[in-house]
C-alpha cells in the first residue's frame, strides 16, 4: 500500500514538472479551475436555453442540457433586422476600434517618449478621467450633437469611442521601455519624429496593439446606453440596443417563447467577442504582461 502510494506520489509529480509545474501550484490551478466553471455556467445556461423548446425552459429541475433541441429561438430572432443591427455594430465598432488604435499609440508615444512641458500633469489627468462616471458625461455629449445635427448618425455613434484612456495607457506602458538606441540609429539616418514612431515604434507594439484591439472591439461592440440616446430609426440601432428591445416584442409570444428568444439574441450578441479573443487571446496576454499591468 505505501509502495502504491509512493509510486503514485512520483508520477503526479513528474506529471507536473512535465509541464512546468510545481505541487505547491496544484491549489492555485483548482482555484483558478473553480472561477473558470463559475464564470463559464451563466454562458452555457444562456446558450442552452436558447436552444430548449418553450416546455423544457422553465422547469423545477435544473437542465443544463436541452433536452430536445431546436432552433425555433433563433429562427424567431432573425424575423427581426437582426442583420442590420449587427451591420451596424461592425461598423461602429470596427471604425471606432481602428481609430481608437491608431490615436491611442501616437498618444501613448508622445506620453512614454517625448518631453515637453506638462507631460507628467497630462498623464495624470488622463487617468484621473478614468475616475468619471460616462453617465456624467453623456448629457454634455448629447446636447451637443443635437445642436451640430449630428444626432442619428455613425458620426455620433463613433466619435466618441474614439478617445479611449486604457488604450493610451497601454502604449504608453509599452513605449516607456522602448530601446533608446533605435530611436538614435533612426535619427542619425535623417528619420523624422513621426517616422521612428510609424516605421519603428508602431511595428514593435504588435502585443500591445491587439490587447488594445481586444479591449476597444469589446467595449465598443457591447456599448449600450450611449447608442440608445443618440439613435433614433430603427435602422440605425446597434445589436445592444436592437436585442434590448426583444423585451416589449417579445410580449407578443408566450413568457416561455421570450426567454427563449431572448438567449438566443444574446448568444448572437456575445459570439464576436468571445471569437476574437478565443483567436487572439495569447496575443492579448502577453500585450498586457508587456505593460506591466497587474491583476
Amino acid at each position: 500500500m505505501e509502495k502504491q502510494r509512493k509510486r503514485s506520489s512520483h508520477r503526479l509529480s513528474s506529471f507536473l514538472r512535465g509541464r512546468g509545474l510545481r505541487p505547491v501550484d496544484i491549489p492555485i490551478w483548482l482555484v483558478g479551475l473553480i472561477l473558470s466553471v463559475i464564470w463559464i455556467a451563466p454562458f452555457v445556461w444562456m446558450v442552452s436555453t436558447s436552444l430548449k423548446p418553450p416546455k423544457e425552459v422553465m422547469t423545477k429541475e435544473i437542465e443544463w442540457l436541452p433536452r430536445h433541441i431546436v432552433m425555433d429561438n433563433y429562427k424567431k430572432v432573425f424575423e427581426y433586422p437582426v442583420i442590420r443591427w449587427a451591420f451596424n455594430s461592425l461598423v461602429v465598432a470596427g471604425t471606432a476600434t481602428a481609430l481608437g488604435v491608431i490615436f491611442g499609440a501616437m498618444a501613448g508615444y508622445a506620453l512614454g517618449r517625448l518631453n515637453f512641458p506638462g507631460k507628467t500633469i497630462l498623464f495624470g489627468v488622463l487617468i484621473a478621467s478614468l475616475m468619471i462616471p460616462t453617465e456624467m458625461t453623456i448629457v454634455p455629449m448629447f446636447v451637443g450633437f443635437l445642436k451640430v445635427g449630428m444626432a442619428n448618425s455613425y458620426i455620433a455613434l463613433i466619435l466618441p469611442a474614439v478617445a479611449n484612456v486604457f488604450s493610451v495607457y497601454i502604449f504608453r506602458q509599452f513605449f516607456l521601455g522602448l530601446p533608446a538606441e533605435l530611436e538614435d540609429a533612426a535619427m542619425i539616418d535623417g528619420a523624422s519624429r513621426f517616422g521612428i514612431f510609424w516605421r519603428i515604434a508602431l511595428p514593435l507594439a504588435r502585443a500591445p496593439m491587439i490587447a488594445a484591439t481586444i479591449l476597444l472591439f469589446t467595449l465598443n461592440w457591447n456599448s449600450f446606453l450611449w447608442p440608445l440616446l443618440i439613435v433614433f430609426d430603427d435602422s440605425m440601432k446597434t445589436m445592444p440596443v436592437g436585442i434590448a428591445a426583444f423585451t416589449p416584442v417579445v410580449g407578443s409570444h408566450t413568457q416561455l417563447e421570450g426567454f427563449g428568444i431572448a438567449m438566443a439574441g444574446v448568444t448572437l450578441l456575445s459570439l464576436p467577442s468571445l471569437l476574437i479573443f478565443f483567436i487572439l487571446q495569447r496575443y492579448f496576454i502577453e500585450g498586457i504582461s508587456q505593460t506591466g499591468i497587474k491583476g
